[in-house]
């Protein structure tokens, strides 16, 4: 597995496109993670696709001919456009928003997997990124 959480992305995916839902840019995901969570990818043009990471739009993913997918065409659901604690936010593992919030030790758990190169957040998460950031802050003990 790659360091999926690394400051570092492949070029292609610093690509950026505007949703013509929201009209914000957003970043290019890896054909190989688009065709992992749309359903009948055999029936997709291939283009480069964007991940709408914005809770508040139904586009998931769009692309530059501003073709858009709303959760209905996925056969993933997408824990950042459901705030609900069953939320899965955590795609290599199986931890939903609620989980997290209950047990802030599976974020180091985590973190530790990520270290060893033991997740694979850039094919299994929708957005292809790593999802630590969409952990619940944790509280800090007095």
């Amino acid at each position: 597995m790659s360091d999926c959480c690394s400051s570092t992305t492949t070029p292609r995916q610093q690509d950026t496109h505007v949703c013509p839902e929201d009209g914000k840019a957003y970043r290019a995901v890896s054909e190989q993670t688009f065709l992992q969570h749309v359903r009948q990818p055999w029936k997709r043009k291939s283009q480069p696709m964007y991940f709408c990471s914005n809770p508040d739009c139904p586009v998931v993913y769009f692309g530059e001919d501003n073709t858009v997918l709303t959760q209905d065409a996925l056969r993933t659901a997408v824990g950042i456009k459901n705030g609900s604690d069953e939320a899965t936010i955590c795609y290599c593992f199986g931890v939903s928003r609620g989980e997290a919030k209950l047990d802030p030790g599976l974020r180091d758990f985590v973190i530790e997997q990520t270290r060893r190169k033991r997740c694979a957040c850039e094919i299994r998460n929708p957005s292809g990124k790593c999802c630590l950031k969409d952990f619940p802050a944790t509280q800090k003990k007095a």
